[in-house]
Order: C-alpha cells, then structure tokens, then sequence
C-alpha cells in the first residue's frame, strides 16, 4: 500500500508512463511547453468535467441549476475531500433521476496557495488527479463575484464548517456537515449533522455509505476517491490513534477500507502508513517564506457590527508551525522590524483591519530531553479603509483586554520580546492548546460590541463626566 512521496515515482506506476515514447516524443515535438500531466481514471474524467459543466451553464444563464458544496476556506485536506465527497454522491446518486442534481465541490483557496499544503498535493497526486490541480474549482476561478452568484444558485452545502462566508449568505443553504461548534445557522437545512468526530470526510463518507447502499443499484466508486477519503480521516486522526479518533472514525474508516483496492490490508496499517506520509507531507515547509506560511492557512471574513459607523470590520487568521523568532529569521533583513513590514503587507491585500496569528512550536527541556508544545497569539489593528487611527486604537484595546481576561482558562504571557512593539501590536506566549477554535469566538464577541464602548466613552466625555482610562 506504501505510497511514493515523489511524483515520478507515482508516474512511473500510472498510465502515462505507459505511453509509448515515440507519441510522447511526438507530442513534445508538436508542442512548445513540455507535455502535461492529465489525470487519468474516472475520478480525474468525472472533476474536470463537472469543472466544465458548471462553467459552460453558467456561461448559459443556468446558474440556478447548480449547487455548490465548499469547505471551508482554510483548505486543508479534510476540508477539501468532504466537499469533495458530498459533490460527488449528489452527483451520482441522482444521475438517473428525472432531474438529476448537478453538483460541484469547491474549494475556497486560490489557485496559487493550493501547493502550500504539500500533503493536499500529495493526496491528489495520488488519485491520479491533473497536475496542478485543474480538475478542481478554486476560489479565483469563480466565474462572478460570490455575493451576487449566491442568490442565482440553487444552494450551497456547507462541508467542514457551520457558517458561511459573509460573502456567501445570501444563497439557500441546503445542507450542513460540521465537526465544530453548531451556531445555530439554517436550521431548516437537510442533512445537517454537528458531531464530534476527528475528521468531517467521517460525517460525509458515512452519509454517502449510508445513502448509496440504501440505492436499487449502488453507483460505480472508483478506488482513487475512496483512498483519497481514507487519506483525510487518517492525517487528521492521526492514523486512527490520536486522542481525537472516536469509534465513529474508526467504523467509517473500515466500512470505506472493504470497498478499495487495500481491502485485504489491516486497518490499523494503512492508516498509520497514510498518516505517516501524509504528515510528513505536511511538515516539508521549512522552504516557504514568511508571506506563504501566512497565507497557507489563513481564514478570513467581514463581520457585522451594530455600528452605524463601520457597520464591517474584517477579520482573519493565520495559523502557523514556526515560532516567532524562527518566522523573523525567513525574512530580508531576520529583523522583527521586517516581520511586521511583511505581515502588513499581506493584510493589506487581503483587506484586513484586525489579524490575529497563531504559532505553534517545541521546545526541548534541558532537564528531561522532552519536548514541550509552546504557542503563541499575535494580535495586530491595522487603520486603514473602513477603520480610521481612533477607531483602530479602540478596536485594539478591546481585542487585547478580551483575549487577556478571557473566561476560557487561557493565560497569555508577554513575549520576550513585547518590549519592542509598535503600538497596535502585541504578542503572547501560552502553554495550553487552545488554537483557532478557542480564539475566534473571544475575538469576534469582543469585535462585535467595540464600537458601543467608544460611544459610550464618547457620550460620557460629551456629557462632562470624569473619564479616568487605566493603563
């Protein structure tokens, strides 16, 4: 079952080697570029022109015909399989129906970040897909901007995530799948499934299992895409081991096992194989400069704020596996000056005024030679288009005393080096493992009521009331 990390050793095996030499030789003749990889088997075939379909409908005016099915917009492997996973059965589960479902799965990264997630690559290079992903519909290849294509649509499914984009809300959601938090959004939605499982591709493929056995005739799964599931529930179950794994993780994974060409393997292996190679997939990025590790993981949104003022505030994370000094060290100068020029930067084209990074790293003990898991929390306001220097300054203070006084048990200390920071910046060391999930909700809570707390200082200066602000 062991896979190639190298793509030529995967081409070697695939049906593109196969090709006589004297075609390929033709064919980069005939050619100025060198010969593309096209993926090969049903499951690349059935993506690229899914791909198609939708673009040419929408071409045509038929964008009511369609549903969507995204994850979320940090793109990881999990993310992207689920939607993938939904697409594909509501595709072929209607596909003799007198008005079959036309479905399309997308991910909502751009194009270009895709290869910031090695073992994303790995998985699909694996599945046979095209190279560089073409088979797949990316953010950047939206045909119209989403806040008008939302409403032309059929609906939208939501895979890997319970709350769409701003930019997405005013589309039908028709379906929900979440391993998080339920918020409450589209109850009327069917299916929708909140559960704790380490992988959501849990959720979707059980679902799908569930659905296509329940068929008068179960339609054809190609191998490619059940190993593709198996490969996002192990890499986020840590092969099945992990303190995250549930029996619902492990059940799933066996009932998508007897159906692959691994079916005579032990579970328990082909798991720890696919975590192995897809996780040190995943850790090749001590390459990527500062901007990339920005942006490789990073979720962003506008939130609504009851301000007559700046009704939206944009807001994003990034999430990070290098410490701060080692980030600084990826940059020009190695200067923390420099970090922060880069950082500003890519804030302001992705149109942020708050961001929040987090970093997460090891150190060993000297004593005991273990290693110790150290996070850190960066907090930046930048005043730019929609949020003016005094607005910036409120919208930091009440950020930092809401991430400092947090009610969730998470104590932050100053960073070393937090002597040193301009002002609107500010940087914490913590010890727990509190990640994204943690900090979101502590921010956008504290986001949405920032601007009544400068009105309401407003109103008691203008009112000659005696204002002490502490430090």
């Amino acid at each position: 079952m062991k896979w190639s990390l190298a793509l030529p050793g995967l081409l070697a095996t695939s049906h593109v080697a196969a090709m006589p030499q004297s075609r390929m030789q033709s064919q980069a003749i005939l050619s100025k570029d060198p010969p593309k990889h096209i993926g090969v088997g049903h499951f690349s075939e059935w993506s690229r022109a899914t791909k198609k379909a939708f673009l040419m409908d929408w071409q045509a005016g038929k964008s009511s015909e369609w549903t969507i099915v995204m994850g979320n917009e940090g793109g990881d492997l999990d993310s992207m399989t689920a939607a993938i996973t939904w697409a594909y059965h509501l595709d072929h589960a209607t596909a003799n129906d007198t008005h079959p479902v036309k479905a399309i799965a997308l991910l909502q990264t751009p194009s270009h970040a895709l290869d910031l997630r090695p073992e994303n690559k790995l998985a699909l290079d694996n599945s046979q897909m095209t190279v560089g992903h073409e088979d797949l519909l990316t953010a950047d290849e939206i045909p119209e901007d989403p806040e008008t294509l939302a409403s032309k649509l059929k609906g939208i499914v939501l895979v890997d995530h319970g709350e769409p984009l701003r930019k997405w809300r005013d589309a039908k959601i028709l379906s929900i799948f979440d391993h998080h938090k339920d918020r409450g959004v589209a109850p009327e939605a069917s299916p929708r499934i909140f559960e704790r499982v380490a992988s959501c591709t849990t959720i979707v493929a059980r679902e799908l299992l569930n659905a296509l056995e329940a068929l008068p005739q179960e339609y054809h799964i190609n191998h490619e895409f059940l190993e593709l599931i198996l490969s996002a529930i192990a890499i986020d179950s840590g092969g099945l081991t992990s303190g995250k794994t549930t029996d619902e993780d492990i059940s799933v994974a066996q009932r998508v096992l007897a159906r692959s060409n691994w079916k005579d393997e032990k579970l328990s292996k082909v798991m720890e194989e696919l975590d192995d190679e897809l996780s040190s997939a995943q850790k090749d990025i001590s390459t990527l400069n500062l901007r990339d590790l920005l942006r490789r993981d990073w979720k962003g949104d506008l939130i609504d704020t009851p301000s007559p003022r700046t009704p939206t505030v944009s807001l994003g994370f990034a999430s990070i596996p290098f410490s701060m000094d080692d980030q600084i060290k990826k940059t020009d100068f190695a200067e923390l000056f420099d970090w922060f020029a880069v950082h500003a930067a890519w804030t302001a084209e992705a149109g942020v005024d708050i961001s929040i990074c987090l970093n997460k790293y090891k150190v060993k003990d000297k004593k005991t030679g273990k290693k110790e898991k150290i996070r850190e929390v960066v907090l930046t306001v930048r005043d730019d288009v929609r949020v003016d220097q005094e607005q910036a300054d409120a919208l930091f203070n009440v950020v930092k005393d809401a991430l400092e006084n947090n009610q969730e048990g998470v104590e932050l200390v100053p960073w070393h080096r937090a002597d040193e920071l301009s002002p609107r910046q500010m940087v914490w060391t913590h010890t727990s493992g509190a990640g994204r999930k943690v900090f979101r909700p502590i921010v956008e809570e504290a986001v949405y009521g920032w601007d009544k707390v400068v009105m309401e200082l407003w109103l008691m200066v203008t009112s000659g009331a005696h204002v002490y602000v502490l430090e």
